[in-house]
């Protein structure tokens, strides 16, 4: 009995750490602007997380913005981003999550620079 109640807690407690931030990787091709923060053409590792923070990471640049957390009837089969051109400028408007039925929705002017780390 006691074996079992402390799986019980292992298992909760390695679950609440997968859903407390997922991560993902998309390529950007061109300049891409979320809100004020400029996302130049390279690979980046994006987090979610709980709150709906989203953080984009290449190398040590780090910009993090608010974005909504949709969900979708069925998975998206593949990561796409869309994107709105926005005084010339490529605007980030969606990313469906490949694998996933989440997409997220980025607003005009959120994007905040973090720095780096």
């Amino acid at each position: 009995m006691m074996m079992n109640k402390l799986m019980l807690g292992a298992a909760v407690f390695a679950l609440g750490i997968a859903a407390a931030a997922s991560s993902y990787h998309v390529k950007i091709v061109d300049p891409t602007w979320v809100g004020q923060s400029e996302l130049k053409p390279g690979e980046y590792e994006v987090k979610v997380d709980t709150a709906g923070k989203v953080t984009f990471k290449q190398g040590k640049n780090v910009i993090e913005t608010p974005a909504k957390v949709e969900t979708n009837t069925s998975k998206y089969s593949d990561t796409q981003l869309s994107t709105k051109s926005v005084n010339g400028q490529a605007q980030l408007k969606e990313i469906d999550l490949g694998g996933t039925k989440s997409k997220l929705t980025f607003g005009e002017g959120s994007g905040v620079e973090a720095g780096t780390r």
